[in-house]
C-alpha cells in the first residue's frame, strides 16, 4: 500500500499564518520530499456551507481565495491534486453509508464537535420530553445536522482517497480517531476495503495552535485577531505592533514573562537561526543595543529585563516578512490569471473524482448494492424464478 496524504481547509475566508505553521508549511515540505505516492488537498466548501447555508456567496467567493493561498505558499498542482469538495458527489454518497455506522451519542461525545458548536453559539440541550428549552431556543440557534455530522463527512473525505496520512492540528485528533472507528466498523462488517488513517501533527509544538494577536487561544477570522498570508507589509506591521505581550512588563527595565507572551510564541513558530544575523539591526536602539545569536538568548534577556517590547516586535516583524513577502509576491502573479487557477481546480476535481469513484465502486460491491454490476446475482435470481 502506498503513502497517501489528504488534508484541506474550509473556504470561509483567506488563510492566515496559523494555517501556515499548523499545516500549509508542512504540506509543502511533504509534497517536495518525494516520499509520498499521492497527495490530495481540498477546499471544503460543502462542509463550510453547513454553518453558512444562508450566505453561500461568502463560501463561493472564498474558494478562489483559498486556492490562491495554496498556490502562493508553494503547493504544486503537478505534485498535489487540489480540488473542491462539492464537485466530488461520491463523497456525499459515502457519507450517507457511514451514517449507519455511527450513533448520535458517539457524535455528541466528540470534543471537537462540541467545541465548534459552542464557538458558533449552537444549542441543542434536550429536556426529558425531547423538546429544546424555549428560553434557550430563543437565545441560540440549533445545530444543523450537516454540521453535527462533520466527523462522518470528514471520514468520507479521507477514506474515499484511501489516505493513510492526514496532516492536521491537534484539535483534529478526535476527528481522526472517529474516522478510524468508522473504518474499523466498516471493515469488520463488509470486509477489508477501507484504509485506516493516521494523524500527522506539526513537529514544532508552537505550531500546534498559534494564538491570535490579542493573546486569545485561537487565531480566528471571526475574532479579528489574524495575520493573513495575503496581508500587506503595512498591515503585518500594524498587527505585530499591537500584539499582546506581558501585561506586567510596564517598563523596559522590568523583568518580562516569556510564557504566554504571544510575540515569543510567534517567534518559536517562525524564527530560524539565520534571522539573528540577518535582522540584527532590530535590536539596535538609541538607549540600548543587543547582539543575539539564538532565541534562547533573547528570552533570557527579556526575562532579566532591559529588552523592550517594541524592539522585540520589530524583530518579529522582520522574521514574519521573511516568510510572507515571497508568498505575497507569488500570490500577486496568480491573481493575474484567475481563469488559469479555475482550470487547475477543474483538472484537480477530475483526478479526485476518478479516485473517489474507484473507492466507491469497491464500497458498493462490499455492501452488496452493486446490483447492475453483479452478473452472478442476476443469473442466480433468473434461474430461481424459472423453477
Amino acid at each position: 500500500m502506498g503513502k497517501v496524504i489528504l488534508t484541506g481547509d474550509r473556504p470561509t475566508g483567506r488563510l492566515h499564518i496559523g494555517h501556515y505553521v499548523g499545516s500549509l508549511r508542512r504540506r509543502v515540505e511533504l509534497q517536495n520530499s518525494g516520499k509520498y505516492d499521492e497527495i490530495y488537498v481540498f477546499i471544503a466548501d460543502a462542509q463550510a456551507l453547513t454553518d453558512n447555508i444562508d450566505n453561500p456567496e461568502k463560501v463561493r467567493q472564498n474558494v478562489i481565495e483559498v486556492a490562491l493561498d495554496y498556490l502562493s505558499v508553494g503547493l504544486d498542482p503537478a505534485k498535489t491534486t487540489i480540488f473542491i469538495q462539492s464537485q466530488i458527489p461520491e463523497l456525499t454518497e459515502l457519507s450517507f453509508y457511514f451514517m449507519d455506522l455511527v450513533t448520535v451519542a458517539r457524535l455528541q461525545r466528540n470534543p471537537t464537535v462540541k467545541q465548534e458548536m459552542a464557538l458558533r453559539g449552537f444549542n441543542d440541550n434536550i429536556d426529558g420530553d425531547g423538546k429544546a428549552s424555549a428560553e434557550k431556543a430563543d437565545n441560540k440557534k440549533g445545530t444543523p445536522v450537516g454540521f453535527f455530522t462533520y466527523p462522518i463527512s470528514q471520514a468520507a473525505d479521507i477514506t474515499a482517497f484511501k489516505a493513510n496520512i492526514v496532516p492536521v492540528g491537534e484539535d483534529q485528533e478526535p476527528m481522526i480517531e472517529q474516522a478510524r472507528e468508522i473504518v474499523r466498523k466498516f471493515n469488520s462488517v463488509y470486509g477489508d476495503v477501507l484504509v485506516e488513517p493516521e494523524i500527522l501533527l506539526p513537529e514544532n509544538s508552537a505550531c500546534l495552535r498559534l494564538p491570535g494577536t490579542d493573546g486569545k487561544a485561537k487565531m480566528s477570522k471571526s475574532l479579528g485577531n489574524c495575520i493573513y498570508l495575503s496581508d500587506s507589509a503595512e498591515d503585518v506591521w500594524e498587527k505585530v505592533r499591537g500584539m499582546f505581550t506581558d501585561p506586567g512588563h510596564l517598563q523596559v527595565s522590568d523583568p518580562g514573562k516569556v510564557e504566554g507572551n504571544t510575540v515569543f510564541t510567534y517567534l518559536d513558530a517562525f524564527c530560524r537561526p539565520e534571522h539573528f544575523e540577518k535582522f540584527k539591526d532590530a535590536f539596535v536602539g538609541k538607549k540600548s543595543s543587543f547582539e543575539f545569536h539564538s532565541l534562547d538568548e533573547v528570552k533570557a534577556q527579556y526575562r532579566a529585563g532591559g529588552l523592550g517590547d517594541m524592539m522585540l516586535k520589530k524583530f518579529l516583524y522582520e522574521v514574519l516578512e521573511d516568510t510572507l513577502a515571497p508568498i505575497r509576491e507569488r500570490r500577486a502573479k496568480y491573481e493575474q490569471d484567475i481563469p488559469g487557477v479555475y482550470k487547475m481546480l477543474e483538472e484537480g476535481c477530475r483526478k479526485a473524482r476518478a479516485k473517489a469513484s474507484q473507492t466507491l465502486d469497491e464500497v458498493r460491491k462490499a455492501m452488496k448494492i452493486n446490483y447492475f454490476d453483479d452478473k452472478e446475482l442476476i443469473e442466480q435470481q433468473a434461474l430461481s424464478f424459472r423453477k
